[in-house]
This record gives C-alpha cells, structure tokens and sequence, in this order.
C-alpha cells in the first residue's frame, strides 16, 4: 500500500494562494502578517493537516529564524539584563536567539562571532572586546550585524550607553561632596565603556581640584575586593568602581577591615544591577537601560533581515542614582 504525502508548506501555500514566506509568517504569528490573511493561511494548514517543521522550513526558505548573539560574561547582570530585552522583542516576531559567551577571551571572540554567525541569520556583538581594527575588519564578513556598546561603526548599526557622560555625572556629584582624591577601579584593558569612563576621568582631572588614582581591576565581585587594601592605601576618600560588582566585592572587603561607608570612604558603582538597591548601605550608581539597549539592538537587527532601515546609532544616557553609599567626606581639602 502507497503512504501518503505528507503536506508541506508549498502545498500550504499554493492552496491559500499566498508566498512560502507568508505561510512561514503566520504560522509564527508574526504580527507583521495581515490578521485576514493569516487566517487564511491557517485555515489552510488546518484543511491539509499540516504542522510547521522548523528545519524543513529553514531549508525552504534560506533562513534559520535564529540569531547569533555574543557576549563576553554572561554571569554580568547588566549582559542578562541587555538578553533579556533582545530576546523578548526577537521572540516576538518568530526569532530565536543563540547565546554564546567569550568568558572575556578576547583572543577567541572574532573565532567565535564567525563560527555562530555560519548557523544563524545575523550576529549581535554586545559590548565586543576586540580592538577597533579587528572589529573593522571582522564586521563585513558575518553581515547583517548589529553591535552594542561600542562607539558608532561604518554600515553597521549600533546601540549604545553613554558611559562617558555618566561617569563625568558621578565623578561631579563626588566633587559636590568634598571628594578631592578618588580612587578608580578599572575594569578590563579591552572595554570600549572602560575607555570612556578613563577619558571622563582625565577631562575632570584637568580642573586642577580633584585627584585620581587608577587601580587595576577586573569586572566582577571578586575584583572588587581584591582592591580593597590597595583602595585605603591610596589615601582615597571615594572609590568610583568599574560596575556594581566590583562596586559591591569593595563594599564588603572594606566593611570587614572596619572601615565605615561612606563615613571613611564613599564608594559609586556602574550599571544600578537589581541588587545594587540591597546592599548595607544601598549603593550610588549610574543606571544604564540595558533592557531598551536589548530591545533596540533587535529592533536594528528586525530591520537588516526585513529590508528595513534600522537607525544608524542609537545612545542612551545612564541616570546616576544617588544612595547612602556615598556621603560627605569627613575633612574637606581647601577649595581651590
């Protein structure tokens, strides 16, 4: 006895008289799709007894209704916060997301972009590590791509956090407070956002009344409270940490050497992660939007794969958010 074919997405199209792009839209409920005309393509699929297989129509249509998306921790909050927002938008119009995490290994990061960009429909890079000339060149090779958090690229769009700005904010609301000598926590060599807190910093060293001492860090708890002991030995009255992480490994490595915040030492974090509110005492930090930064980079993407024009550059302002963590210093230096 002959089996019989099972009804595919041509048959789907042919019998609701549409394209095989328009079926594989409204099976997925894209919102794009015209509500009369999507039902009709499900009726259609209803009277044949079709059922959507995802790779066979991958092969029909050239497309994996999956994108790539890079990022160098996925144990940072502000990177979970940034997925969280793409991944939402995407899977709202039919996509899927691939997550791949560099684990800060610059030297891997171009390998990798590449190696997923193959199995997918575009790349995300959020918050690439890899210096200008590498990311210049690696770019036209995995088009379409969006990138997050560095500055604008050449034909590429690219939403962003204006790092610079905010910490020219923190930096001026330590001053407001006494603050003569800050103590900086740097994250990794290679961050974009790290080289627009330094220029920030060296714009306001020029004013002749404030003091910076950079301390090497890196980018999570452990860092932070590494410094501790190198942060009191500087004579620092306020610490402006990297990100909240770091932020918060000094907060509590300071706290056990007795020393009191922010009566002995102000301490500003970066980023205003969910926990940043809870710590004792509750932490001053610059808060970036990383869920609309999320959103936007798809929204960016959504448009290179649909024929759209996706805005060139996108840059949103963080919102210092004052807490106890920061306080008067206890014996101002003469204003100069």
């Amino acid at each position: 006895m002959a089996r019989s074919t099972r009804p595919g997405i041509i048959d789907v199209a042919r019998l609701a008289g549409v394209s095989l792009s328009t079926v594989s839209r409204a099976m997925n409920d894209n919102p794009t799709v015209d509500p009369a005309l999507a039902d009709r393509v499900k009726a259609a699929a209803a009277e044949l007894g079709y059922a959507a297989n995802p790779v066979a129509r991958s092969l029909v249509l050239g497309r994996t209704q999956t994108v790539s998306v890079v990022i160098p921790d996925l144990a940072n909050p502000t990177f979970q916060a940034i997925l969280r927002g793409l991944s939402r938008a995407a899977s709202a119009d039919g996509y899927h997301v691939l997550i791949s995490d560099t684990a800060e290994q610059v030297d891997e990061e171009a390998a990798l972009v590449t190696t997923t960009r193959r199995r997918t429909d575009g790349v995300i890079l959020c918050a690439p590590r890899l210096p200008q000339s590498g990311l210049s060149a690696l770019l036209p090779s995995v088009a379409p791509a969006v990138v997050i958090n560095r500055p604008p690229q050449a034909d590429v769009p690219t939403v962003a956090a204006d790092y610079g700005a905010a910490t020219t904010e923190l930096i001026a609301h330590l001053r407001s407070l006494g603050h003569r000598r800050i103590a900086f926590l740097s994250g990794v060599v290679a961050s974009a956002s790290g080289e627009a807190r330094k220029r920030a910093i060296a714009d306001a060293s020029t004013s002749g009344d404030v003091e910076f001492v950079e301390i090497p860090a890196g980018v999570d708890f452990d860092s932070g409270a590494a410094s501790a002991d190198a942060v009191i030995s500087s004579g620092a009255t306020a610490a402006l940490a990297f990100n909240d992480l770091v932020a918060m490994g000094l907060l509590s490595a300071v706290s056990t050497r007795g020393i009191r915040v922010p009566e002995d030492l102000s301490i500003a974090g970066f980023d205003d992660i969910p926990f940043a509110a809870y710590t004792t005492p509750p932490l001053t930090t610059a808060a970036v939007p990383s869920f609309e930064i999320g959103r936007d980079a798809w929204a960016a993407m959504h448009a290179l794969l649909t024929g759209g024009e996706p805005t060139a550059s996108a840059i949103f302002t963080p919102e210092v958010v004052i807490r106890a963590s920061t306080g008067p210093v206890r014996n101002p230096a003469p204003q100069v």
